[in-house]
């Protein structure tokens, strides 16, 4: 998948609150299917659903044991959101640094400082 596809699709995945609420809970243990689905007012099918696209953000991990299906969260997925956010503020912070120093600029070419 091209990382600009796997951007849209953490982001696509993480504007769900009960998708949110899936990574946080199964990044504090593992979880089965089963145990997600009673914790929500929704139907199993529904839970399988988002634990199914967190999967395919590559934002939980997976696993068979048994008859159960075991989630965890994925900690190199979370880290990987964190290094994309800490871009865009920096593009942000420069932005704003820049903004500054026009207004400081200005401000003094009109002499009144």
């Amino acid at each position: 998948m091209a990382a600009q596809e796997q951007v849209d699709l953490l982001f696509h995945a993480l504007a769900d609150a009960t998708r949110r609420d899936i990574v946080m809970r199964t990044m504090q243990g593992e979880h089965s299917i089963s145990s997600l689905a009673r914790s929500y007012a929704m139907s199993f099918a529904a839970v399988q659903k988002h634990v199914a696209l967190l999967e395919r953000a590559e934002l939980v991990i997976k696993r068979r044991q048994g008859r159960e299906q075991l989630v965890r969260g994925n900690v190199e997925a979370i880290r990987d959101v964190h290094a994309l956010l800490d871009q865009f503020e920096a593009v942000w912070r420069s932005r704003i640094d820049r903004f500054g120093e026009i207004l400081a600029t200005d401000w003094n070419e009109g002499g009144t400082t």
